[in-house]
């Protein structure tokens, strides 16, 4: 039976025992694992593989021996509970080993779950799960979790109050992160919020929130947005020793002149166009990015356009001018212009 997403997702939090297997499939091998991972400690628990009522084997594994599938489905453990037989990276060539496995299977008998990549819909594999009464099959895609979703997540990790502009600001982050990245955002915000009975705020989200070179970068475009000529270097040094390379840093300052520039175009005010935005700003940098577009107006911003333009440019030509120092003088402009 193929389950749709909403289906899928309440299966994967509480699946059927007394179902003979489940195959899960997509392109993003992070976001099937994540899924993988849901559905088996729903099923056996997180002690499942130390009780060993969990077998796992690859693809090849049981390409060179197609009976090791039976028998981990057979198998009797030591420890009483429900039993998993998981088979990593499956493809179509295993078909007919799965279809052998699910004829022989009763109930009792271990649960298969199965992983593969993308299939395509004329797979042979997908059909036969597909086809199946006593199995399911889901398609994993690059789609942002839900709110469902997030909701179940957020109560997983322990956090249930949470204001509307903080679930704004975590829909936002679902869309953003990586899943993987993601769930660790949520279970850093409920270790944040442990014993803490307020509401939780943006600041709280912003706070939990991945630190990278990114937040870096902004702190660099801040000072050149505000000005700050002075603070410039000292903050290109660290970003260039995290790895940060000048056409990098180029692309992102042109993309928060660009936001600026939205905002400041918008027929009712930056405020208004800050709303806008997609993906939504919010907290401290939403108010920042007000304050800065309503400082450099229009025409001014459309000038810091044209010089990223033309320092993008010769970045990417073939001058032989060092590119650091390109990029700081570009930067350096801009701040000098924010005074202006």
């Amino acid at each position: 039976m193929k389950l749709n997403a909403r289906d899928a997702a309440a299966y994967f939090r509480k699946p059927d025992p007394h179902k003979a297997g489940l195959l899960i499939f997509g392109a993003d091998a992070m976001r099937v694992a994540l899924r993988r991972k849901e559905v088996i400690d729903a099923l056996v628990g997180p002690q499942g593989e130390e009780e060993m009522r969990l077998t796992r084997m690859s693809g090849g594994e049981l390409r060179k021996d197609g009976a090791l599938l039976n028998d981990a489905i057979k198998a009797q453990g030591f420890f009483p509970g429900p039993r998993v037989a998981f088979v990593e990276d499956a493809t179509d060539g295993l078909t007919a080993t799965f279809e052998a496995a699910l004829s022989d299977w009763r109930d009792g008998d271990a649960q298969i779950i199965v992983t593969a990549g993308q299939l395509a819909a004329k797979s042979k594999l997908r059909k036969l799960f597909e086809g199946h009464p006593a199995t399911y099959c889901v398609g994993i895609y690059d789609d942002p979790p839900g709110r469902d979703e997030i909701e179940a997540t957020l109560a997983k990790s322990g956090v249930s109050d949470v204001s509307r502009d903080a679930m704004d600001a975590i829909l936002g982050l679902s869309r953003m992160l990586d899943p993987g990245d993601f769930r660790q955002t949520i279970e850093k915000l409920g270790l944040y919020k442990l014993n803490d009975a307020s509401p939780v705020s943006v600041e709280d989200v912003d706070a939990c929130r991945p630190q990278s070179a990114e937040a870096g970068l902004d702190d660099l475009l801040k000072v050149v947005a505000n000005g700050q000529a002075q603070s410039i270097a000292p903050l290109l040094r660290r970003l260039y020793a995290q790895g940060v390379n000048p056409t990098s840093l180029c692309i992102g300052a042109n993309r928060h002149f660009r936001t600026l520039h939205a905002a400041a175009c918008d027929p009712g005010g930056p405020a208004a166009g800050v709303g806008r935005l997609r993906p939504p700003v919010f907290g401290p940098r939403r108010d920042a990015i007000v304050r800065q577009a309503s400082a450099w107006g229009r025409d001014k911003l459309e000038r810091a356009l044209s010089e990223l333009l033309a320092t993008d440019l010769t970045l990417r030509s073939t001058s032989r001018a060092p590119q650091q120092a390109l990029m700081e003088r570009a930067l350096v402009r801009l701040a000098m212009m924010a005074k202006r």
